[in-house]
């Protein structure tokens, strides 16, 4: 049992940090009324914290290479605890968003040094079963987040979501200072402030102007304003680390077919398949009236079947052909919500959402642990900060634009229902259903129209949902099928020597 404390350790440290992305869904509505929060305020309390999270995990993979994974996987954990602390107490929402985002800078440096701890504690086919689990844990742990988040929600408050952090960091604080060797020998170099600086800056234009369009349409012209500031700001980017002599991102990995496929997998991965709960549980409570507890409820069958996958075939599937593996479960990811698409309409409730969420699950857990291995093979053993952090930057990213860009499909398509229903301001109506507002929309409208005005929201909700599902699907098919063409072997004789095969092949018999 010894053997796995370091496993047990770094997957306490990833539980959390990734618990956090998504449990605060179902305790939105809960915000809402507690804090008077607005529509914009309800999108950044989730992406305060993705944002954070995937615009700085690269640079603290770069930062944790100089001082040390261990160090940084500490300092981590303690700017973590500290600023769940102050989320739970937070008297309104500017302090929460604010606590938040640093929340996920505490985050980005756990993430971005998992991987190399994993690296460093395990070989061979102990390496295998370390990813495998740390990989259950990963694909479980963004479906249970609802779940716990309910039942904290429910039985005590919204604050418990972030004040349960603090014990659970001790716990991982002691274990990693006790079980977790010192093998990594800090680099040498200084941080890449340019770098890291017009990255941060890039994806959070990025993400704000999808938010914004949610709110504000894509015809406002600061919305097109920031995504073209996004652009000229990843152009500045690209130019400091081509001639930085201690660059945070290897540019010449964007030359390997494998690595760039990763990536690709990494960030349409979380948007096709976690991006959707959002507007789930939107749509469960706010609508359908469900309990928190049981809106978390319905990811259960995505949550078990991806940790179920990942903890029995990570072992097996190591050393397999990764192209195979991770394109065919981003294509289960892809037909799973597809299937939800489907199932979802008219008077369907929480059981449609049941049979397409369990094949999703079975892709997430194909896809999740071998990711991390793929993306460590291909880089030497110092730079395992770097490969980490930028496919966990990726990985936070695609969350983070999930959430906005199916905002923008759940209130098209809903608007488009109130409309021909002829609800007055359906524009409006739309955007504060998709911001869990429905009952105050019903509380407020005159009696004798109260029943059109709920029958209608029913409508546009489901309809909004069912859009969701299958933009993601679509996502996830087109997602696989790239991956399949980029990762696939080249030729023998045909390999660029900056091309390191991504894993071991298995031997012919």
């Amino acid at each position: 049992m010894r053997k796995w404390l370091p496993l047990m350790t770094v997957c306490l440290g990833t539980f959390m940090l990734l618990i956090d992305v998504t449990i605060v869904v179902v305790a939105l509505p809960d915000m809402v009324g507690d804090l008077d929060a607005s529509f914009g305020a309800l999108q950044w309390v989730i992406n305060a914290y993705a944002l954070a999270l995937g615009a700085l995990v690269l640079g603290a993979g770069s930062i944790a290479d100089l001082v040390g994974h261990r160090r940084a996987y500490v300092v981590g954990l303690a700017i973590f605890a500290a600023s769940s602390l102050v989320c739970g107490l937070a008297p309104n929402t500017g302090v929460l968003i604010t606590a938040r985002t640093v929340q996920g800078i505490g985050a980005a440096a756990m993430f971005a040094t998992t991987f190399a701890l994993l690296n460093s504690a395990y070989a061979g086919r102990d390496r295998g079963t370390a990813y495998g689990i740390w990989g259950a844990v990963s694909g479980a742990s963004a479906a249970v987040g609802p779940i716990l988040g309910g039942l904290l929600t429910e039985g005590l408050s919204w604050r418990w979501i972030f004040f349960v952090n603090l014990p659970v960091s001790a716990v991982a604080i002691v274990l990693c200072l006790t079980t977790l060797a010192t093998v990594h020998v800090p680099g040498r170099g200084r941080v890449d402030i340019g770098g890291m600086a017009s990255f941060t800056a890039a994806a959070a234009c990025a993400t704000y102007a999808l938010i914004r369009a949610n709110e504000d349409g894509w015809s406002d012209p600061g919305v097109w304003a920031l995504l073209v500031l996004a652009v000229a700001l990843l152009a500045g980017f690209v130019a400091f680390e081509s001639r930085s002599p201690y660059a945070m991102f290897d540019l010449a990995l964007l030359r390997n077919r494998s690595f760039v496929a990763v990536l690709l997998a990494g960030l349409l991965l979380t948007f096709a398949a976690f991006a959707t709960f959002t507007y789930t549980s939107i749509w469960l409570q706010s609508v359908l009236g469900m309990t928190a507890i049981g809106a978390g409820l319905t990811g259960l069958p995505m949550s078990i079947t991806a940790f179920a996958v990942s903890a029995v075939l990570g072992r097996i599937l190591h050393g397999r052909r990764p192209d195979l593996v991770i394109g065919g479960g981003l294509l289960l990811v892809g037909l799973g919500s597809l299937l939800t698409a489907v199932l979802v309409r008219g008077s369907a409730g929480w059981p449609a959402l049941v049979p397409g969420l369990a094949v999703v699950g079975v892709g997430v857990g194909l896809v999740t642990p071998i990711l991390g291995s793929v993306s460590m093979s291909l880089v030497p053993p110092q730079r395992g900060g770097m490969a980490a952090g930028a496919v966990n930057t990726a990985r936070q990213l695609g969350f983070a634009f999930g959430i906005a860009v199916l905002g923008s499909v759940f209130a098209a398509r809903a608007q488009a229902v109130l409309s021909g229903r002829e609800v007055p301001d359906a524009g409006r109506v739309a955007h504060a259903i998709a911001g869990g507002q429905t009952p105050g929309l019903l509380h407020a409208a005159p009696p004798d129209g109260r029943e059109l005005l709920d029958s209608a929201a029913h409508a546009a909700a489901v309809t909004g949902v069912q859009g969701t599902f299958a933009v993601a699907g679509a996502v996830g098919i087109v997602a696989g099928l790239v991956v399949v063409f980029l990762m696939r072997p080249a030729p023998a004789g045909m390999r660029q020597e900056h091309e390191r095969p991504p894993l071991p092949q298995p031997t012919p018999r």
